[in-house]
């Protein structure tokens, strides 16, 4: 197939051409499998489901109070869906609703600071993986990468996926 050439480079993985598609979608998928792989077995440890786990880093990198009918968005879960997954990350320990002080109605979802130490001490091997991938590449490389991961990101928070 053109454009797919690999070639092996100082024992690492082979070096494919820059362009091409399938290598970034095997790339990615891979990268998916190993982060799945974590999430799954940080998930088991918690007594939690992996959908929980996804639930977690969305009320974690939320810029702003999550409210469940935005995770719900987020998750594509139905309402009793995301109801009963905050029940059992509240159950857990792990977060922590509050209602909005100016309509009650409003239910904001928190990430409970001790919850957080538990999910860094878990989750550190990933961080010093990550940090030893970094080191291999220059600033100017890495700048490359981050702006195609927030441009691929922004992409697939376009989509939406099927309400279940």
């Amino acid at each position: 197939m053109a454009g797919t050439e690999e070639r092996e480079t100082s024992g690492s993985a082979p070096e494919r051409a820059p362009g091409d598609l399938h290598a970034f979608a095997v790339a990615l998928r891979r990268t998916n499998g190993e982060i799945n792989r974590l999430v799954h077995g940080f998930a088991l440890a918690q007594g939690l489901h992996p959908t929980d786990v996804q639930a977690l880093s969305v009320v974690l990198d939320s810029p702003e109070p999550l409210t469940p009918g935005r995770l719900r968005e987020h998750l594509g879960l139905t309402s009793g869906a995301v109801t009963a997954c905050l029940d059992r990350l509240e159950r857990a320990g792990h977060i922590r609703r509050s209602r909005e002080s100016a309509d009650r109605r409003v239910v904001h979802v928190h990430y409970v600071e001790g919850a957080r130490a538990a999910a860094r001490s878990y989750f550190m091997p990933l961080a010093q993986a990550a940090e030893r991938a970094r080191l291999q590449f220059e600033e100017e490389e890495l700048a490359v990468a981050l702006r195609f991961l927030d441009a691929l990101n922004a992409e697939l928070g376009e989509l939406r996926a099927p309400r279940r």
